[in-house]
């Protein structure tokens, strides 16, 4: 357990599209949270592996491959893990059928049975159930691009029950 989970809770820190090509950084206030969460999921296009070390030094890191992400080696194109009791499914939502990025994403795990689908591409922020899964677009925290705001997930988890959140700044 790690010495910031306190009490049981478990608490993740949901990353998508953070794109960081040379000479960017997350926002303060991003680097601040991730230093308060025991793990940090990342649905894609991280684009350096400089940017992935950097989180894994904050946290243990899940990562999966984005249609961005050709300059860093080992990645997978999908994961699935679990997170205390629930059975998570993370792709970069760029691939699979359907016309939406949800779409593609649900259809990725079709053969899986997953409680959430954490994905991202769109850097759209999505929270939706189908089919009694949770589906889960954190957005971007540095391209907002159709969105209001830039945005993260925090994902809690606590007595076998998860709650999980947009952060928009």
């Amino acid at each position: 357990m790690s010495k910031k989970n306190l009490g049981g809770t478990m608490k993740i820190a949901i990353l998508a599209d953070t794109h960081m090509r040379k000479g960017r950084k997350l926002p303060e206030f991003v680097w601040e949270t991730l230093a308060e969460v025991d793990t940090i999921l990342h649905a894609g296009d991280i684009v350096t592996e400089t940017h992935l070390k950097e989180l894994e030094s904050l946290a243990p890191v899940v990562a999966v491959r984005g249609n961005g992400d050709w300059l860093i080696d080992g990645l997978p194109e999908k994961a699935v893990f679990q997170l205390g009791q629930f059975k998570i499914g993370m792709t970069h939502g760029h691939e699979g059928s359907g016309k939406t990025t949800p779409q593609k994403a649900l259809s990725t795990f079709a053969q899986d049975r997953v409680d959430i689908i954490i994905f991202g591409h769109s850097h759209t922020p999505y929270k939706s159930y189908t089919s009694g899964i949770l589906l889960f677009n954190p957005g971007s925290p540095t391209e907002r691009r159709r969105s209001e705001f830039h945005s993260f997930g925090i994902m809690t988890i606590q007595d076998n029950q998860f709650d999980i959140q947009h952060v928009f700044f």
